[in-house]
């Protein structure tokens, strides 16, 4: 790791990029570097595509949740990518931190894959599953937002995993089932919206005993959840939109005021798109979320000033929130709004979200940051279903959901990223955590309310892991792992 010294310095250099350069900088063709790249890989006598069947550097994950991070690194033990791991970790959430991720959630992932025969053709990608509200919501009093977790987990999975898909949904599954130690993330959450929650029949009681909210520690049992999951598992993730998992989510929002339909379910898609591409220094490229999220322009602007003075991070700030509200009001590309002066703005109120990603020894990446819409989302279960319902977005202002993803488009290899989260916060976060880890300190503690989970690689990857280094923000409950 260099020091803080290097880190600006590096940092400087970067500066007239962003501001100046906002368009796709063209790519070489792979060179004889993987010629040199060698898996480490040692003689096991563990079966392949178990856990422990892979030794040596694993690559690493990072969650918000300890039990999430735990699931992905089995995975990269048994020999999976690292968007087999995420889905995983992704799936394990929604069991352990529900609050934020549950199958009720919506999101976008960052997709690398530094083969150019890859899905991408060596250039990053955005798997965007954003929230949207039922057609017909009626008289709801608690509108649901339609629940593309699942669905985007599943498109993630299929272009960028090699896994069966239901091998990383079971683990999953077996801890809704028989129950699981709830976590201090969770239950701080809990904390926080306990009154309300309580309420429901469903939230009650999975979250509540006695009356009283769950303590650390305490198990953590969600039956219907459990066999919501074993569904996904053994019908398949379209049956949750489609199918008899479909049908049963309907028949439910009558009891928890959602107003949801199968043809909601059904018409909703996720979406492989581009990223949103910045050019950076040696043939770095720079990648957030394309339209319709607003984190990734938020993101670019906060880089924008960080680059040319990381100490002024209430600027970076504002720029932040000011380019999000720009592009939200509509009429101008991310690439024109950095190009030119806007006005300061605010923003309202913000939900919560998470972010949780892996690394795999090949130097495939994922990132994804999610959100309920709310705290618990609607704080409402879905009878029958266990699932949590996220939260209309036609009732609620949306996350700036908020990743930054650097590789090199020459030599077809990961550098680094980062997730952002804590509400207004997020886009800082995020850029200020992969500014930390490249070139300054880690863990990175990037300025309240924001976190920042981190995995980078400054010698890249699959060239040097034996530079990377993975952190989680040591102000929050969650778990960096992996193995050099």
């Amino acid at each position: 790791m260099v020091g803080t010294k290097a880190r600006f310095s590096t940092a400087k250099s970067l500066s007239g990029v962003l501001a100046l350069a906002l368009g796709l900088g063209g790519c070489s063709t792979l060179n004889s570097v993987n010629d040199s790249i060698a898996k480490a890989i040692a003689p096991s006598s563990i079966p392949a595509g178990q856990e422990g069947s892979v030794s040596g550097f694993l690559g690493g994950v990072v969650a918000d949740e300890p039990q999430a991070a735990l699931a992905g690194r089995a995975v990269l033990s048994a020999g999976g990518t690292a968007a087999d791991a995420v889905t995983a970790m992704g799936f394990t959430l929604a069991v352990t931190l529900p609050s934020r991720a549950g199958l009720g959630s919506s999101g976008a992932c960052l997709a690398y894959d530094p083969r150019p025969t890859g899905p991408g053709g060596g250039l990053p990608e955005a798997i965007l599953f954003p929230a949207t509200a039922p057609a017909n919501p009626g008289r709801a009093d608690r509108p649901a937002a339609v629940p593309m977790f699942a669905r985007g987990l599943f498109a993630l999975q299929a272009r960028y995993g090699k896994r069966p898909v239901e091998t990383l949904i079971a683990p999953a599954e077996q801890k809704a089932r028989f129950g699981v130690p709830i976590s201090r993330a969770l239950v701080r959450d809990l904390a926080v919206v306990a009154g309300p929650l309580s309420a429901d029949p469903g939230a009650s009681a999975a979250f509540f005993a006695n009356g009283a909210p769950l303590g650390e520690g305490a198990t953590l049992l969600q039956p219907e959840l459990g066999s919501t999951l074993s569904q996904l598992r053994v019908a398949g993730v379209g049956d949750l939109y489609q199918g008899i998992m479909a049908k049963r989510l309907e028949d439910s929002m009558a009891a928890v005021g959602g107003g949801l339909a199968v043809s909601d379910l059904r018409n909703d898609l996720p979406r492989v798109a581009s990223a949103f591409y910045i050019p950076g220094p040696g043939g770095d490229i720079i990648s957030l979320f394309p339209a319709p999220e607003a984190g990734g322009v938020a993101a670019a602007a906060a880089g924008q000033v960080l680059l040319q003075n990381g100490a002024n991070l209430e600027g970076a700030k504002q720029r932040a929130i000011s380019a999000a509200a720009a592009f939200q009001r509509g009429g101008v590309t991310p690439e024109e709004l950095l190009k030119t002066p806007f006005p300061d703005a605010k923003l309202g109120p913000l939900p919560a979200s998470t972010t949780f990603g892996a690394v795999d020894q090949n130097g495939g990446a994922v990132m994804c940051a999610v959100s309920m819409g709310n705290l618990f989302g609607t704080g409402r279960v879905a009878p029958g279903t266990g699932i949590l319902m996220g939260a209309s977005p036609a009732n609620k202002a949306q996350p700036l959901l908020s990743v930054v993803m650097l590789t090199n488009s020459n030599a077809h290899t990961f550098h680094g990223m980062s997730g952002g989260s804590g509400q207004d916060g997020a886009p800082v976060a995020a850029v200020g955590g992969l500014l930390d880890g490249l070139y300054g300190r880690m863990p990175a503690t990037p300025p309240e309310p924001g976190r920042a989970n981190v995995l980078v690689c400054p010698g890249y990857l699959p060239t040097n892991n034996k530079s990377c280094a993975f952190s989680t923000d040591p102000r929050g409950f969650g778990l960096a792992t992996g193995s050099n």
